[in-house]
């Protein structure tokens, strides 16, 4: 008999009890489903828990009490204890845990659901659902949230028996956690909610045919050092899938070993300390020119824990057109998904690296290591030629504003060297993953795959709470914000204040959505339409001829009425004492508005679509198809690339 699919899972779900759902389980603590949830949690070591009652989930939210073990984070929309449980997991390296009710609540999760799976971060996402006898007769707030999220969710559970909540939350949590990580929804019944069961822990997991690969198989790592050892421009290409195997240290050591550079994508800043030698820093579509070059010229790319995303190949089919391909990933649906590797390795980034590196120093002690002096000196000419600068005269404010890029660097120069950095989606995301020095793992926390706005607030207050769970609070949590971006979520400085979460908050404020706004300069005439928000540069000229700013909202009332410190900065000397006020600030949220430029724009780029080759440093220029022209290899324009149909 075939089994229902996730899209028709409800109406495969009776209708009217037959009596299967009988309790035939005896043994252990007598409660109900949403007690068994609750104790479920604090013995998965859960320790903090995101959500918002409603309705169809409210028996689990009655079982919280104050002898509950885990700490609970009230929040101020469903969509930010989704991303509240994202920063939490990433700063943590716990998996993030929200309850929220059905319907709506549920749909308000899709988002963060998605932004986890894309960026591989691990979740538990526990939604309320109507009774089973109502499921499918369009009942008050029933909604198929397993359907709905089939496509973007790691796993997915509909709960239909008490007695099945702690097996399934044991699976949720471990399947989660477990290869690559990601999201998992577990759909509660008010009916398994209310039902009674017997309690017993631990629980043996039903998961047929869910084994995880991790380490390396076969002679693939040999095959993986032979390519090496035949290598004159080897390249790391490091993602988000080593950053969130922990394999910091192995990275830094297989670059030491090779001699082989490194690059990251947007998820893998801080991976390697921005002061190592071997991190040429970000590429693709934003990154630095020698980490972009890099990935052109080379001979041997090593994919390790990235998937090959658009942003950073450009167009794919010239991507690294001369390299051969070793691919490192946990997930074997990546391997060869976009680009075909000679030596396709699956397994735990941290756990095949140390493997790995045995293998190539035996070989290394057979065969001697080969000169890669002339690769360096070609990578270090262009990183010292084409560095990330703001100082062209195309740079300078027109209107008196500040930079935004000058901002960014005196946030990281001012910081503790142990701040985690998150940011939301847009202008100042680029600028501060460019910008600010990443020297720990870890510290870094953006929506990179899905790059969701409003992200950014939720993230960090997430990161918050596990800052002071894990780290006791010695790690500040400085969130980056267009104010654009932050205005999504902008509701959840109640829960910042309420919450004790000390986020520092630096909007830079260009009065634009600034990353669109670049796109429509660029490559749409100049037609600015609907993109100016009129945050902080409406004016009305009054009687005496003086002009008045009308800021809607006014980001430092905004942030008063919640509760927090507001700051605003026009000037250089406002910026820098604001900064310091809010770096000596530890009890509660504090808003720094920075009047930004809004027509500064994010260099080096490259047109979407476009070739890597076309990277543009500044308008007009373009320095690797120069270098290839005086090669005679490539030819191309000089401009800034054009319009493609790969999407903003």
């Amino acid at each position: 008999m075939a089994l229902p699919t996730p899209l028709q899972a409800f109406s495969g779900v009776p209708k009217t009890h037959t009596g299967n759902d009988k309790q035939t389980i005896i043994d252990g603590e007598k409660m109900t489903g949403a007690q068994a949830l609750v104790r479920t949690l604090e013995d998965l070591g859960v320790q903090d828990v995101f959500g918002l009652p409603g309705g169809a989930i409210l028996p689990v939210y009655h079982a919280i009490n104050d002898k509950t073990k885990f700490r609970f984070t009230l929040v101020r929309h469903e969509q930010a204890a989704g991303h509240a449980a994202e920063g939490y997991a990433v700063a943590t390296g716990r998996v993030g845990v929200c309850i929220v009710t059905s319907g709506p609540g549920a749909t308000n999760m899709i988002t963060p659901i998605a932004d986890a799976n894309m960026d591989s971060v691990p979740l538990v996402v526990i939604t309320g659902q109507v009774g089973v006898n109502a499921i499918g007769t369009d009942a008050f707030q029933e909604a198929d949230i397993v359907g709905a999220t089939y496509p973007v969710v790691k796993h997915s559970y509909l709960v239909t028996r008490a007695q099945d909540i702690p097996r399934v939350l044991a699976e949720a949590h471990y399947i989660a956690r477990s290869g690559r990580p990601g999201p998992v929804v577990v759909d509660l019944t008010k009916t398994a909610q209310t039902g009674e069961m017997y309690y017993s822990w631990p629980q043996r997991m039903i998961l047929p045919g869910y084994n995880p690969t991790t380490k390396a198989h076969g002679r693939v790592l040999a095959d993986a050092a032979r390519l090496f050892a035949q290598s004159y421009r080897p390249l790391l290409y490091v993602g988000g899938g080593a950053a969130r195997s922990n394999a910091s240290k192995e990275v830094a050591e297989l670059a030491e070993v090779t001699g082989a550079p490194i690059v990251t994508t947007l998820p893998a800043r801080g991976i390697v300390p921005d002061s190592n030698p071997k991190n040429l820093g970000m590429l693709g579509m934003h990154g630095t020119v020698a980490a972009t070059a890099a990935a052109q010229r080379c001979d041997l790319l090593v994919a390790i824990g990235a998937r090959f995303d658009d942003r950073v190949t450009g167009k794919l089919s010239a991507f690294a057109p001369s390299a051969r391909v070793i691919h490192i990933d946990i997930d074997p649906a990546e391997i060869g998904k976009n680009r075909a590797p000679d030596v396709p390795i699956v397994g735990d980034v941290a756990t095949v690296l140390h493997d790995l590196i045995p293998e190539i120093k035996r070989s290394q002690a057979i065969g001697g290591k080969l000169n890669l002096k002339p690769w360096w000196d070609s990578l270090n000419a262009l990183r010292e030629q084409y560095t990330i600068t703001y100082d062209e005269p195309q740079d300078q404010p027109t209107d008196g504003s500040l930079q935004p890029q000058w901002v960014v660097e005196q946030l990281s120069a001012k910081a503790d060297p142990a701040t985690i950095w998150v940011t939301g989606v847009g202008q100042h995301q680029m600028w501060a993953a460019q910008l600010i020095d990443f020297e720990k793992p870890h510290s870094w926390i953006s929506s990179g795959g899905l790059g969701t706005m409003g992200f950014g607030l939720p993230a960090a207050i997430g990161a918050s709470v596990g800052s002071a769970r894990d780290f006791g609070g010695k790690k500040p949590v400085w969130l980056i914000d267009g104010d654009g971006s932050f205005q999504m979520c902008s509701e959840e400085l109640a829960t910042a204040f309420l919450d004790h979460a000390p986020v520092k908050i630096a909007i830079l404020n260009n009065s634009v959505y600034g990353m669109v706004r670049q796109w429509q300069t660029l490559f749409y005439q100049q037609h600015y339409s609907q993109t100016n928000l009129l945050d902080g540069e409406a004016r009305s000229e009054q009687e005496e001829g003086t002009a008045e700013f009308f800021d809607v909202p006014d980001f430092v009332k905004l942030a008063e009425a919640y509760g927090c410190v507001g700051l605003r900065a026009f000037t250089e000397e406002e910026a820098l004492a604001a900064i310091d006020k809010a770096n000596s600030i530890n009890d509660r949220p504090v808003l720094i508005d920075f009047r930004v430029w809004k027509d500064a724009m994010v260099w080096p780029m490259v047109a979407a679509g476009a070739s890597n080759d076309e990277v543009t440093y500044r308008p007009g220029t373009q320095p690797l198809l120069r270098h290839a022209d005086e090669n005679g290899a490539v030819s191309g324009s000089t401009g800034v690339g054009t319009l493609s149909d790969a999407g903003f």
